[in-house]
């Protein structure tokens, strides 16, 4: 007896419900596909080809949590798939990056700033994971790893053509010290997570939204480095503006997704 064009109807969208679910996570198989690159490049030595890497991985991490809210395909699984993919692209693969680029040509202490990179981003992951629901989701606690590694693997853009001399080394292997210690510190950073880009706005806001893009890329390694790092700073100068708020406040359950 046939089932019928309903049936068969049925059957297909029962599938495309089942197959939604591969999409974010190939999403992020694409995030940890850009951390190996990342690696592979650098060493060889190419780091203006392994930096970009890292920014493709971070827009593949906005990615793949959105697309799974979209779709109603969150699942304990794409969390901690992506959190894997996360320590790969944002914490060991900028490491390796600020490493081989400076780190190498100092000390031991040098060397361990980029592991204590490496440990404070897999803290940072491993604590946004247990407070998922408990904290105000407008903002972070500590520094996101996706924005620690542009902060990070955009100085070593900024910098690949220009000739080191010592202090510059001194002060790239101190911003790796400071930035991994902003991962675990308290201070607060807007998560953006309650701009809704779904939205109808002004005509205006794309005009600026554009004119913003254009101007980033008339110098792209400057205006990275400097949106990087002024997101950085942001969590302690609010912290001296605003003062000392509470860590963790009563927030309703969201799902998990740092990018």
């Amino acid at each position: 007896m046939s089932e019928g064009p309903m049936g068969r109807f049925g059957r297909g969208a029962q599938r495309a419900r089942r197959g939604t679910y591969l999409l974010p996570s190939l999403i992020t198989v694409g995030n940890l596909f850009c951390g190996y690159a990342c690696v592979m490049y650098a060493m060889r030595g190419d780091l203006t080809t392994a930096a970009p890497f890292i920014g493709v991985a971070v827009i593949l991490d906005m990615l793949d949590g959105r697309i799974a809210r979209l779709t109603g395909t969150t699942s304990a699984f794409g969390v901690e798939f992506d959190s894997l993919a996360d320590v790969v692209s944002f914490c060991a693969a900028p490491a390796f990056i600020v490493y081989a680029f400076a780190l190498s040509q100092l000390g031991r202490p040098a060397w361990f700033g980029a592991f204590l990179f490496v440990i404070c981003g897999a803290l940072r992951l491993a604590r946004f994971n247990v407070q998922t629901g408990t904290v105000d989701r407008r903002f972070f606690v500590g520094l996101s790893t996706p924005a620690a590694a542009g902060a990070v693997v955009s100085l070593v853009m900024l910098l690949a053509r220009t000739e080191l001399e010592r202090w510059h080394l001194t002060a790239i292997a101190v911003g790796t010290y400071c930035v991994a210690l902003l991962m675990v510190s308290t201070f607060r950073y807007w998560s953006f997570k309650e701009v809704d880009f779904a939205r109808r706005h002004p005509a205006p806001t794309l005009v600026v939204v554009v004119l913003g893009l254009m101007i980033i890329a008339t110098n792209h390694e400057l205006f990275l480095f400097l949106i990087f790092m002024g997101y950085a700073l942001s969590g302690p100068v609010r912290r001296l503006v605003v003062g000392q708020a509470p860590a963790v406040l009563p927030a309703e359950p969201a799902p998990r997704h740092e990018g």
